[in-house]
């Protein structure tokens, strides 16, 4: 692995670590302040509806500047954010002592939006990342490399969350100003060791214009036939996906009672799988299959793996239909990324990753308040049903649309010989 291939994976991995250990806190600690269910639900999503924002706009800039600067820009939003989020505590006993109690409640609620809000708005930088990948590597390596980013960030998650619980005995700060202190590593990290990807000579050589940093740009990616195919099958795997994700805590207790522990054992092997497929199996499995045909199967992997959870019956059938489910998102994101990277202009691909992460958050945004309605009005079988419906209607769309389609073809031709592919 050359140094610029480790040194990004190796950021990813410290960003998402100090993002990951805050995450499980966050009701904790809103609720310590008088935080309703509502109001902390309306705190969680505004890091994804920033990143909404952010995501495109970073993956642009970073088309357009380079890519170090664009982390280093949001890499320094993050450490802000962590900082405001660990001095919101402090802030809040001490002006509880001194003034009133309710208003230093609204006053450290407020401070926890704006940390989360700066974080979401410049936090989108996986995009970047692997923007980042797609210019150091080759289309016959590019799916390993972006692969081994998507492992970087699973290890963060499978770490972060556990290790946010044991510094958390000594107050809800604690977590935030370690997860700054990450962050301001990973600032350094990138300053004095991550050389640019994109360079002038690399700028120079890029054919057409560049693209504007718009919306309607971005938005004009959909309108193409291959590109915004792949778009689309990010959005409906992402749905199903993140319906799992988000509510399947809640799934357990209400089937299994299962309890946090528990769970978080579930969840963690199912992440510890997920970055096993990313990190170790995708290279092989792109060295033999074509993408289009691993893009298919995997949807078709995860409708049969989700109308297993609908139906499983124990807990050890759990464990055992979770399985394809891990395996299947693992492909599914890291293919996705890999051919939206091949199926444009090279001074698109930060814009368009950053369009696709975009439309990722926004699922993340409407996943948990439809899975939380379909467990509460139907049952414990329903959001794998409706996450099997979804993925059977979408794996149906990547036959027609993806599969063997003219530049799925070209793109695998072009695999096999090494050479820049013909775009969309």
């Amino acid at each position: 692995m050359n140094k610029r291939l480790f040194s990004i994976i190796f950021v990813v991995f410290v960003d998402l670590l100090g993002f990951s250990l805050i995450l499980p806190l966050l009701p904790y600690y809103a609720e310590k302040y008088g935080a309703t269910e509502f109001v902390t639900g309306l705190l969680v999503a505004s890091y994804a509806l920033m990143q909404l924002i952010g995501a495109p706009l970073l993956g642009r800039l970073s088309d357009r500047y380079g890519r170090r600067p664009v982390l280093l820009a949001s890499v320094f939003g993050t450490f802000v954010g962590f900082l405001l989020l660990g001095f919101a505590d402090p802030i809040g006993t001490a002006l509880a002592k001194a003034f009133d109690p309710q208003a230093a409640n609204l006053f450290v609620i407020g401070i926890l939006f704006l940390s989360r809000m700066v974080d979401g708005l410049t936090g989108g930088n996986l995009s970047v990342a692997q923007a980042y990948i797609s210019d150091v590597t080759d289309t016959q390596s590019r799916s390993k490399g972006l692969g081994m980013i998507g492992a970087a960030f699973g290890l963060g998650f499978i770490i972060g969350p556990a290790s946010g619980g044991l510094l958390s005995q000594w107050g809800y700060a604690v977590p935030a100003f370690v997860a700054s202190a990450l962050s301001f590593s990973n600032l350094l990290l990138i300053f004095f060791w991550l050389p640019e990807s994109l360079t002038a000579e690399r700028r120079s050589q890029m054919s057409g214009n560049r693209p504007a940093i718009t919306l309607g740009a971005l938005l004009a990616a959909l309108q193409r036939p291959f590109t915004g195919s792949l778009l689309t099958t990010r959005f409906f795997f992402g749905l199903a996906f993140a319906i799992f994700q988000t509510i399947f805590s809640l799934y357990a207790l209400n089937k299994f009672n299962l309890q946090a522990r528990d769970t978080g054992l579930i969840l963690t092997y199912v992440g510890v799988l997920s970055v096993f497929v990313q990190g170790f199996l995708i290279g092989r499995l792109t060295q033999r299959f074509q993408e289009d045909k691993l893009i298919l199967f995997s949807g078709v992997l995860m409708t049969v793996s989700l109308v297993g959870w609908a139906l499983t019956p124990s807990v050890f059938w759990l464990l055992v239909v979770l399985t394809p489910t891990a395996i299947a998102g693992g492909i599914l994101n890291t293919l996705l990324s890999s051919t939206l990277t091949k199926a444009v202009e090279p001074q698109e691909i930060g814009g368009i990753l950053g369009f696709s992460a975009s439309i990722e958050s926004s699922t993340r945004i409407v996943a948990p308040i439809l899975g939380g309605y379909l467990l509460q009005a139907l049952g414990a079988w329903s959001p794998g049903a409706f996450g099997a419906a979804v993925m059977a209607g979408l794996s149906v769309y990547i036959f027609f649309t993806i599969f063997n389609h003219p530049i799925a073809a070209t793109l695998n031709k072009s695999q096999q010989a090494g050479h820049a592919p013909a775009t969309d």
